[in-house]
């Protein structure tokens, strides 16, 4: 990418888009155009010198509508949320495919230069992460497919389009296979938020109003990784300077239970509660860890940000958005 290219951010107005703004600002890319289809005033974050747009991605005329006179396209657009979201909705999550459809076919249209795509770790084989001591997860793990139902199906079905618009159009396609993107600014309450916001939120709770008690979905002994979103930006700007079109994991390698996570934010917190373990509550696979064997060879990068340095920050933020606003309903 260079400095005076028109780039297209998809999604800006979640987590991940609003903070990938503001790092492309920072690097000096002059034109940025933010595009999502929630109202503004639900964005996680605008920024007043970027142009941005209401509209939804899912129809055709909307993508061709964006894409003209753009030459990068950042596809973070996706009708998603954590466990809570996605176990339910499948069908919704199913529909995002619409949105990576329409722009791979307005990105040829208008030759664009380079489309990333933001896929997941949810694209991963059932089979490969039944045990909570999982084995780190390689891009090739992804195949035999058995996907998470739902939102792991259409971002494998999406990966194979961006693969075949490079091969067969010339697209400049990257994909970047996210676990567990995570810190400031993000979701975290509504039913949308992910395990460390919730968790954070949770705690901050609990502490603010005299609790004793948090709830763990699950048995607290389910594995994860999580990446902080600096470090998660990062990783997205090496990538598309580079000339790799496979999907690439872009993760944090540093594998804890929930319940280690949540041991980590009442240290934060300086609490120590009761746990009430609902395991009714939606929890996915019981393991999932990131394999950076790829990613340290095609990029000479890894996360550097550990998990009790980026849960810190999270949980401040939070703890203060709840002292601002109250707790949420």
């Amino acid at each position: 990418m260079e400095k005076n290219d028109k780039i297209l951010v998809c999604g800006a107005g979640g987590f991940i888009g609003g903070h990938l703004i503001t790092y492309l600002k920072r690097q000096g890319f002059k034109y940025i155009k933010g595009v999502d289809s929630k109202p503004l005033e639900t964005w996680c974050q605008i920024d007043p010198d970027v142009d941005v747009l209401v509209t939804d991605l899912k129809t055709e005329e909307a993508c061709n509508a964006v894409v003209k006179d753009m030459n990068c396209i950042f596809n973070l657009a996706a009708d998603m949320g954590g466990m809570g979201f996605i176990e339910k909705n499948k069908a919704l999550c199913m529909l995002n495919v619409l949105i990576n459809t329409h722009l791979l076919c307005a990105a040829r249209k208008y030759q664009i230069k380079e489309f990333f795509f933001a896929s997941s770790a949810c694209v991963y084989a059932e089979e490969k992460q039944r045990t909570a001591d999982v084995a780190p997860l390689k891009e090739i793990d992804a195949y035999p497919a058995m996907p998470e139902d739902g939102y792991g199906w259409e971002k494998l079905f999406s990966e194979r389009m961006c693969r075949h618009f490079y091969e067969d159009f010339g697209l400049g396609v990257r994909i970047a296979r996210f676990h567990n993107i995570y810190g400031p600014l993000g979701t975290y309450f509504g039913g949308r938020e992910k395990a460390p916001a919730a968790i954070a939120r949770k705690i901050a709770e609990a502490k603010i109003c005299g609790k004793e008690e948090i709830e763990i979905w699950g048995d607290g002994r389910q594995t994860r990784s999580f990446t902080f979103i600096d470090d998660c930006l990062e990783g997205i700007h090496l990538l598309m300077e580079s000339d790799f079109h496979d999907p690439i994991n872009i993760g944090s390698n540093e594998l804890v239970t929930i319940n280690e996570l949540t041991n980590i934010v009442e240290e934060h917190a300086g609490t120590k509660l009761n746990r009430r373990y609902n395991l009714d509550a939606p929890k996915a696979v019981n393991g999932r860890n990131s394999d950076n064997t790829l990613v340290r060879k095609v990029l000479n990068w890894e996360p550097g940000t550990t998990l009790r340095e980026g849960m810190k920050k999270t949980y401040e933020w939070i703890y203060d958005e709840i002292i601002a606003h109250g707790i949420p309903s």
